[in-house]
């Protein structure tokens, strides 16, 4: 079963990620990986929603995805290649699509496609998921 937790007005999202490390020359200079963080806050005037799905996917390891809902905003936090990365809501005719960069997240029901929109249109999606029943 999802998490779901209802929040007051505002939320604060921090996001952690792992820079990678330089050039084996620069190493004596430069740490092997430094950290960054990001705050952002989301104004909302009702409820704001923060949602943790489980997704099994065909190929590859499972994905977890955050899903946070703080009308106008609608955001998913979803891993590609290691790195979590922001989607913001897109406009969908069925489902709920997403788009961070070259990337779409698009959840239907229980199932969601992860793609590359920089391939070609016939291009294999880099995942195709459905939501697991367990959620951590």
């Amino acid at each position: 079963m999802p998490l779901t937790r209802s929040l007051p007005a505002a939320l604060c999202i921090t996001l952690v990620a792992l820079l990678p490390a330089g050039a084996q020359e620069e190493a004596a200079s430069v740490p092997q990986a430094a950290s960054a963080s990001l705050t952002l806050t989301l104004e909302s005037s009702g409820d704001i929603e923060r949602k943790l799905a489980l997704y099994q996917c065909d190929e590859g390891p499972a994905l977890t995805v955050y899903y946070i809902n703080a009308a106008p905003n609608f955001l998913a936090i979803v891993p590609v290649d290691g790195q979590n990365h922001v989607f913001a809501a897109a406009l969908s005719a069925s489902g709920a699509r997403y788009v961070s960069g070259p990337y779409e997240w698009w959840s239907k029901g229980g199932d969601a496609t992860l793609r590359d929109l920089t391939q070609d249109e016939d291009a294999a999606p880099l995942a195709q998921c459905t939501e697991s029943s367990n959620t951590p």
